[in-house]
């Protein structure tokens, strides 16, 4: 079987959530199988976009889900119970990964177990920031430079040790705690790869092994076998799993956040971004800008210039937008300023 690209575009879309959204926090990121977390503010977005009814402090206060880094050795949000066994598949392929980056940072082997023993006397019953994390750890004879990366990477190394995730945040800070006390329910599929790849199939639709492996960042041999174990329907050079519907409405114009997972999640971004355009929502640096859906397709990019009283959401699209588009974008800021407790307004 093949599809056109928009049938492609609709069918990626809809098992995005982004044609019917969901009414609660968890579903969205169940659904989606991860969304990326480097940037608080984006992740909520994220959510914002596949959500109904939802609030930014409904995100930040959700238990249901949690930040910690695993896909690509990023930060991501998941559902709480599915921590544990995401951590196992993960969790020491990032450890290893980051093992020459923390020793260029003086994060030798046996200065890291000893600050991992001094977390775990920190932690019990606690949700520290990282500020309060140093201090505790300099109270013990560890100091570490606050304004350098080696913090980072030594909380990024507890959690992949499977002792640590982050919190709920204190402010605009994150906050840290023992993963063990935090996801007191957790889930154990028995071929973690190969359900990863289900949920990476039903997230994204229809795609390749080579796309999840740009996805997850797991290697492309245990990618492919992944895929192989699903049994998934050709569908044209991609796949999708037997129970996917593959047809879908068009996609209704919607707002996406900074590195929307719906960019993330296919090597080739050819069929959702024209290539001439490409540099406008990628600059470099790993950079994603906040992208303009149209028909499942990028029409553009956005940002927001913000006063005392009101949110200007700036549209700055690839081409001129026709009427129609217009009308349906600005309920979409309507809801966008509602989400996050504001009063925005679209400009083009």
């Amino acid at each position: 079987m093949t599809l056109s690209d928009d049938d492609l575009r609709a069918v990626r879309a809809h098992a995005q959530l982004l044609t019917v959204p969901a009414t609660d926090v968890l579903t969205v990121v169940g659904s989606v199988a991860a969304v990326q977390a480097q940037s608080t503010p984006a992740a909520r977005l994220a959510i914002r976009a596949r959500g109904r009814g939802l609030t930014a402090p409904d995100v930040d206060t959700s238990h249901a889900v949690t930040r910690t880094w695993l896909m690509r050795k990023t930060l991501h949000l998941v559902p709480t119970a599915d921590l544990r066994w995401l951590n196992r598949l993960f969790g020491p392929r990032n450890a290893q990964a980051g093992q020459g980056r923390r020793r260029q940072l003086g994060l030798t082997d046996e200065l890291c177990e000893l600050a991992l023993g001094k977390i775990q006397d920190l932690l019990p019953g606690k949700a520290l920031t990282r500020q309060g994390i140093l201090d505790g750890l300099a109270a013990e004879g560890i100091t570490l430079d606050a304004k350098s990366q080696a913090p980072a990477h030594l909380l990024a190394y507890a959690a992949n040790r499977g002792l640590v995730c982050r919190g709920h945040d204190a402010g605009t800070e994150p906050t840290y705690v023992f993963l063990d006390e935090w996801a007191a329910e957790s889930r154990t599929p028995d071929e973690p790869d190969t359900e990863l790849a289900r949920r990476y199939l039903t997230a994204y639709g229809v795609a390749t092994a080579e796309d999840f492996g740009a996805w997850s960042g797991l290697p492309l041999s245990l990618c492919r076998k992944a895929f192989t174990a699903l049994d998934p329907v050709p569908v044209g050079k991609r796949f999708a799993l037997s129970e996917t519907e593959l047809s879908a409405p068009p996609c209704p114009p919607r707002l996406l956040g900074a590195f929307d997972t719906y960019l993330l999640g296919y090597r080739d971004r050819g069929l959702l971004v024209d290539p001439a355009e490409a540099k406008r929502v990628n600059s470099g640096g790993g950079m994603i800008a906040p992208t303009v859906l149209i028909d499942g397709r990028i029409a553009g990019t956005w940002h927001t210039k913000r006063t005392a009283k009101l949110t200007k959401v700036v549209v700055e699209p690839f081409a001129t937008l026709p009427r129609s588009v217009i009308a349906e974008l600005e309920p979409e800021v309507d809801e966008y300023g509602r989400f996050l407790g504001e009063t925005a307004v679209l400009v083009i």
